[in-house]
């Protein structure tokens, strides 16, 4: 395995010793395949924090655990990576776990070896479960500090939320739809990925809120994909069958290219199409036309108070209130940055 850094620096970023790195890199038996796997991340890991290698400063090595799509993911990934240069003299490394699921048992897991290895904090994105919060308790009775990034988990001890306000969110998108389609009596397709998230919950409640507050004559129907669905068209597609007024989409959950495809095959025209989060993705579809509106939110941001926020518990950074909601962008694609 080819690689420009210290062993030490390996071995920190796995969380495995020194000896097991030395093994693996050099090609030796007796380390696990799993085991074999993270220090291989771990060196993707530090070529892309490169930059933070060798600094000098207080070092706080974090961990990132994230259940969403792949562009979501690399996204989050990509805010970290670009602001953490920006809170020296602290230097932040961090370790990731993203997966498009993680079961209750594989987060139980993910925390039981956070605690064994340790870690200066955890910034997540997971379902607001009750094994969540049991997990989050047991990272803070270690003096583990957890962050909420972009979907909260208000009955957890997290430490902070760092992210958007998703009601205001939802309720700006009822706006947006409702004045695009003016008195019309459309039926309107809202998509969430997932019950559990809190984020997605809340967008959708504030979404519902204005429609029946200001425009009662639109009709909402719902899809739930599911964590880890292979594909939403099946059922958009029996959607688009059953409701000949389906003309608009405000997409809470991801899948916008395929919830395109469908209508299109079907030969149905779409009247506006709002969507969350400004990934490879949705610019896209932006820059095509295809979506009309992307409520989206500064990522790096939401990082960059994650991070302090953790400095704050360590007392690296005076107290301060925590963080307020991040400010919603409306991207149309007149403003597309």
């Amino acid at each position: 395995m080819a690689h420009r850094f210290l062993l030490k620096d390996i071995a920190l970023q796995a969380g495995v010793g020194i000896a097991t790195v030395d093994r693996v890199i050099n090609e030796r038996g007796g380390v696990r395949p799993q085991t074999r796997r993270r220090v291989q991340q771990a060196v993707d890991e530090l070529e892309r924090q490169q930059n933070q290698i060798g600094l000098t400063g207080r070092k706080f090595i974090i961990d990132v655990v994230i259940e969403a799509p792949k562009v979501f993911c690399d996204g989050a990934q990509a805010a970290l990576t670009t602001c953490a240069p920006l809170l020296q003299p602290a230097i932040f490394r961090a370790r990731y776990v993203t997966r498009d699921a993680i079961a209750d048992a594989h987060f139980e897991a993910i925390g039981a070896n956070l605690r064994k290895r340790g870690s200066h904090g955890v910034i997540v994105m997971v379902r607001d479960t009750p094994v969540t919060n049991a997990v989050v308790a047991a990272l803070s009775d270690a003096r583990i500090p957890v962050v909420a990034f972009a979907t909260d988990l208000p009955a957890s001890r997290r430490i902070a939320y760092a992210g958007m306000d998703n009601r205001t969110a939802g309720a700006t998108a009822a706006y947006l739809a409702g004045q695009w389609l003016a008195r019309t009596e459309a039926s309107v397709l809202v998509t969430t990925r997932n019950s559990w998230f809190r984020g997605e919950e809340e967008r959708e409640i504030g979404f519902r809120a204005m429609v029946r507050e200001r425009y009662p004559q639109l009709n909402l129907v719902e899809i739930t994909q599911g964590a880890g669905s292979p594909s939403i068209e099946p059922q958009v597609e029996a959607l688009i069958e059953s409701e000949p007024a389906l003309s608009a989409v405000y997409s809470i959950g991801g899948g916008n290219r395929k919830i395109l495809d469908a209508f299109a095959r079907a030969g149905r025209s779409i009247s506006v199409f709002i969507a969350h989060d400004l990934d490879v993705e949705n610019r896209s579809l932006l820059a095509g036309r295809r979506l009309d509106v992307v409520l989206h939110h500064d990522l790096g941001r939401d990082m960059t108070e994650a991070c302090r926020a953790i400095m704050r518990y360590h007392r690296a950074l005076p107290q301060a209130p925590p963080p307020s909601p991040n400010p919603i962008q409306v991207i149309t694609p007149l403003n597309l940055p």
